[in-house]
């Protein structure tokens, strides 16, 4: 299968699963249009958790993305620039297979965020990461097209949402400092 003909199908996919309030097009448009972001859970990465002893900065000891997830991560960055977006902030949480997703988007530099790091197995930490990527969201800018990518725990945890992986979730900053999911585009084949 041809990169465009698979794109054009992930895209058709997206289109006709988007859930949400907005139609995908309205999404992006806002996403644009700035005081949005983008939450992304990390692509494919199979298993549940982290290894026992996994060390943060050593791949080969964690969970890592698979050839499914890699190319979902490519996929989605084709999305962002059929839609329009071909730079973007891009900030991720430590672990590997959430800097590989944020990077394979071939969007631009990819920085990392600590209060994107998972809690998952230190549920102490939620509500000091979760203040704190609330923080982080008020603070910034939002005039350039945002993306953040995190952990399944940390999104649900700071929207009362829970994405698939890969998922796209579109959010709003409110004049007061919160967010709201305005819709979302699955990617999972």
């Amino acid at each position: 299968m041809s990169k465009i003909f698979a794109v054009f199908c992930l895209t058709l996919t997206m289109i006709l699963s988007c859930t949400g309030v907005m139609g995908a097009n309205d999404l992006w448009g806002e996403l644009k249009s700035g005081n949005h972001l983008v939450l992304i859970r990390h692509a494919l990465a199979p298993g549940f958790s982290d290894p026992e002893g996994f060390d943060i900065r050593d791949c080969k000891t964690q969970r890592n993305l698979n050839d499914m997830g890699r190319q979902q991560s490519r996929d989605i960055g084709d999305l962002f620039r059929l839609n329009g977006i071909s730079r973007a902030v891009i900030k991720s949480s430590y672990w590997c297979r959430c800097i590989d997703t944020a990077r394979l988007l071939n969007l631009g530099q990819v920085s990392e965020l600590r209060s994107l790091n998972s809690f998952f197995e230190h549920n102490e930490r939620k509500q000091e990461q979760t203040d704190a990527i609330m923080k982080w969201i008020q603070n910034a800018s939002l005039d350039t097209p945002t993306v953040l990518v995190s952990h399944f725990v940390n999104i649900a945890a700071l929207t009362d949402y829970g994405p698939e992986s890969g998922e796209i979730i579109f959010v709003r900053r409110l004049t007061n400092g919160s967010i709201t999911v305005i819709g979302s585009i699955p990617t999972l084949k």
